[in-house]
């Protein structure tokens, strides 16, 4: 499992014109189910999300969590993030978990979110094309593995 996140001001996402999620401050997460994520990586993984230390503590320093601050939390399935781009001019995504497996893994994260999360998480549509807009802060973005 993979979760590219990015620290925001505001963010949300949209199908077909309709929103299905969105946040003021807080973490963007474009999220990749990888074959084989097991129930601990997921786990692992909904702890980093609401647990890692990327906003400012009132000294300059990034010492507080989502789960301190209470912003909001989107995440939104991009298989496209575990694709395989080392070598030729065109990404491979056998490393990407099968739209099903993906599904499972992508909602057992976002039930964990929400369980332990009661600030808000919000979500794309799985699946679905979906146009994101976002106002990172900071930039801050970071790349999380479990």
């Amino acid at each position: 499992m993979l979760a590219l996140i990015q620290r925001v001001t505001s963010a949300s996402v949209a199908v077909a014109g309709e929103t299905t999620g969105a946040i003021g401050p807080g973490l963007l997460a474009l999220v990749a189910v990888e074959p084989g994520d097991s129930e601990a990586q997921i786990a692992r993984m909904a702890e980093r999300l609401l647990g890692y230390r990327v906003f400012d503590d009132g000294a300059g320093r990034m010492n507080r969590s989502l789960a301190d601050t209470g912003g909001g939390l989107l995440l939104v399935s991009q298989f496209t993030l575990a694709a395989d781009t080392s070598s030729g001019m065109r990404p491979g995504f056998s490393t990407a978990a099968p739209p099903a497996e993906a599904e499972r893994g992508f909602n057992r994260l976002v039930a964990i979110c929400r369980e332990k999360h009661a600030s808000g998480v919000e979500i794309g549509r799985f699946g679905a094309h979906m146009t994101v807009s976002l106002v990172n802060d900071g930039p801050v973005t970071f790349l999380l593995r479990p």
